[in-house]
């Protein structure tokens, strides 16, 4: 199995568990998934920068964070689908092209959420141009697909449904802060990478 085809095969997974963890039965419930992906490309814009009576400059790092939240929302269109989690992988592996020919970002963006909006499917050409847009590799789509799905199941498991759960760790930095640091610090080609970043926050939060 090749790496990706690993890495592809734990998104899905954990995507899964974590639609789970929220609603047991969730694939019968006809959640419109479409609907987050369009409302999450309306913030993108914003971070990208679309105001012509202003100046604004693209701020990259957020942009890449919520296409990370949108292909949360892409997988789980996939999942819902009847197509065996074998034929999902090899979907997306034939179809997860990171390359564009669209000199302006905005207009990949518009024509993603045309399509979306079009059919409420998730279109894994038209994002990977987006992710091409903004320099992103597959690299820093699955370590930053993993590290915020493994901070989501941290953070229900210590307290965040009732409270108790501390965003300020010992040294008074938030918890993304911590989860970008323990990911840059692990091998994310290893199988174990998801359990060793959770061991690293448990760590990390525990000081």
């Amino acid at each position: 199995m090749s790496a990706q085809v690993q890495q592809l095969k734990i998104m899905l997974e954990l995507q899964d568990a974590m639609n789970t963890k929220v609603t047991a039965n969730w694939q019968q419930q006809g959640y419109e998934w479409y609907r987050a992906i369009w409302v999450e490309c309306a913030e993108l814009m914003d971070h990208y920068g679309w105001k012509w009576w202003k100046k604004q400059s693209p701020d990259t790092e957020q942009v890449a964070l919520e296409l990370i939240d949108i292909w949360h929302f892409g997988l789980s269109i996939l999942l819902q689908s009847d197509a065996s989690r074998d034929d999902i992988i090899a979907r997306l592996q034939r179809e997860l092209v990171i390359a564009t020919d669209e000199t302006d970002f905005r207009l990949d963006l518009e024509k993603f959420v045309a399509a979306t909006l079009g059919d409420r499917q998730f279109h894994i050409g038209l994002f990977a141009r987006l992710m091409a847009g903004v320099d992103m590799s597959f690299d820093q789509l699955y370590r930053g697909y993993v590290g915020k799905n493994v901070l989501n199941f941290f953070r229900q498991d210590h307290g965040y449904k009732d409270g108790s759960y501390r965003k300020h760790w010992h040294d008074g930095r938030e918890d993304n802060e911590h989860l970008v640091e323990a990911v840059l610090s692990l091998d994310a080609t290893k199988v174990e990478f998801k359990d060793e970043l959770y061991r690293a926050l448990a760590a990390r939060y525990q000081q």
